[in-house]
């Protein structure tokens, strides 16, 4: 795998739903200063990153973030536990974007039939799951076209909509307060949670103490510069009032007064794409981490075997079905802040590891810290804004939290037992 390729495993992640799911979300919160919103969430996504790309360049390894936290807490209940959370959330993730993928296909093919959007967003996760089978090459070539394709349009998008925009619609005096915008932060950070994916490249990277760095920086920057230019040309297009009401298919509509109704099918084709690429990218780190964890006795041993012919990691299996039962079972919509919330204490808990070894890793401590306030500041600023008004999400956290900290324990005792 190339530089230009894990950093594009990063990238579909990150652009997959997240650019055309939130915007609606956003601007209830923030107006027309989503585009703020993007600038902060990217910068303390950076902060992160440079965090993981030291500790990347210095411990390369298939377990990718997991494994960086072992090297602050050990192998014990604090890594497990956080593992769990991690591989869980993951496949909420994969879920929430094959869901949005199964709703645009259902617009075009079915008149958004409800049933038919749970059939297409299956058949998404069956396919993604048998292309990660078949190893990261195919992985990272699949997903490089997906991107390239994906970007390009977006970029002629930003162009189009922002060289025809009406400057007044994105007049800083209409902006709402600083706690509104804050706490869309917090919503837009989601669109960032792919980029700790790209950790998991090391394995398949010929040189990861230095490639990694660079995959991780420039994924960060690809990702923050398409969201604030998209959401310049939406909001300068539409009201923040339209935004919100026409929720995920804002682009599309934004797209019309320019490009007519070629430019409103072009944005669905390429949602649907985005989305593609982001089910395969969310799905890519079950191989790595699940063996990893599975070597170092985090997780059963049967989560570093395969299954069949073709020999299909149980990792990717569990995860894809954990997915598609989501899919078929939950409306993925009353949660969709679930795993911004979890990634947020996955990502701090991390930043508080590599306290212990920034001397080896050679990060600066200060770095560090900032990240670490900035995280958490913004899962307090979610936790006191969006939980308070989401029980349905919150209950879903306290529940996620408690069955990682349950599996851990059951399986540490039985691990402990077996010996």
């Amino acid at each position: 795998m190339t530089v230009i390729q894990a950093a594009f495993i990063g990238v579909g992640s990150m652009v997959g739903a997240g650019i055309f799911a939130l915007l609606g979300a956003a601007g209830a919160v923030a107006g027309s200063a989503v585009w703020v919103s993007f600038l902060v969430a990217g910068g303390i996504a950076g902060l992160q990153g440079y965090s993981f790309a030291k500790l990347g360049a210095t411990y390369p390894s298939g377990g990718g973030m997991l494994a960086y936290l072992a090297r602050g807490f050990g192998e014990g209940h604090v890594t497990g536990i956080v593992s769990w959370l991690f591989y869980v959330t993951g496949a909420i993730v994969g879920a929430m974007v094959a869901s949005s993928f199964g709703g645009y296909a259902s617009a075009v093919l079915t008149g958004r039939d409800p049933g038919w959007a749970k059939v297409f967003a299956v058949a998404l996760i069956a396919v993604m799951t048998f292309l990660n089978a078949v190893g990261s090459t195919a992985v990272a070539k699949v997903q490089s076209l997906i991107v390239k394709v994906v970007l390009a349009i977006l970029s002629l998008f930003a162009i189009v909509t922002i060289v025809n925009w009406n400057p007044t619609l994105l007049d800083p005096a209409g902006y709402p307060g600083v706690r509104e915008i804050v706490a869309s932060v917090a919503l837009t950070f989601f669109a960032f949670l792919g980029f700790g994916v790209i950790t998991f490249t090391a394995k398949d990277l010929p040189d990861p103490s230095r490639q990694l760095p660079r995959a991780m920086y420039l994924a960060l920057a690809i990702a923050t510069t398409v969201y604030v230019a998209v959401s310049l040309g939406v909001f300068g297009t539409l009201t923040a009032d339209q935004v919100v009401a026409y929720g995920a298919t804002a682009l599309a509509e934004a797209a019309k007064p320019t490009l007519g109704q070629f430019g409103y099918v072009l944005m669905v084709i390429t949602a649907l794409l985005s989305t593609s690429g982001a089910v395969n990218a969310s799905l890519y780190p079950s191989v790595g981490m699940t063996r990893h964890l599975a070597s170092v006795g985090q997780f059963p041993p049967v989560f570093g075997r395969s299954l069949g012919r073709r020999q299909v990691p149980v990792g990717l299996l569990v995860m894809a079905g954990l997915a598609a039962g989501m899919v078929v079972l939950f409306n993925l919509n009353s949660i969709a802040s679930l795993g911004s919330a979890v990634a947020l204490l996955i990502f701090s808990a991390v930043t508080l590891a590599h306290f212990k070894v920034y001397r080896e890793t050679g990060a600066l401590l200060f770095v560090l810290i900032i990240a670490l306030i900035a995280t958490l500041g913004t899962f307090v600023v979610f936790c006191t804004t969006t939980l308070v008004n989401e029980p349905a999400t919150a209950a879903a956290l306290v529940v996620i939290l408690a069955l990682a900290l349950i599996t851990d324990l059951l399986w540490k005792r039985t691990r402990s037992r077996a010996k």
